[in-house]
């Protein structure tokens, strides 16, 4: 009885450990929406190294310019655009848009 005890315990740890190096759906929904919506012009990192990036001399999210900038400030400008940025108010939700204001910050950590 007591070994079962210890398997179950371990099993458990073994899965919170797994979890805790496992991106939320919530950060992988913000990944994901990036990549559909904005790599295109804003880079798979975040850099706007990309031809459409330089044209519209897009800043690189992890500047201090942008990181500065509130999360009511991203949301506004992804709800409203921006420049040659188009609006995605009514495209996305409010709950897409804070997943993706959540990306851009996970994106200046790396």
């Amino acid at each position: 009885m007591k070994q079962r005890w210890i398997q179950v315990g371990f099993a458990g740890f073994a899965l919170v450990f797994a979890l805790s190096f496992t991106p939320s759906a919530k950060a992988q929904g913000g990944a994901d929406l990036f990549k559909s919506k904005c790599a295109a012009c804003h880079g798979s990192d975040g850099s706007a190294n990309t031809a459409a990036g330089k044209s519209m001399k897009i800043r690189d999210f992890h500047s201090p310019d942008v990181q500065k900038q509130t999360d009511a400030e991203l949301t506004e400008i992804i709800s409203a655009g921006k420049g040659a940025m188009p609006s995605y108010k009514g495209k996305l939700t409010d709950d897409q848009i804070k997943q993706l204001v959540g990306y851009i910050r996970d994106l200046a950590k790396k």
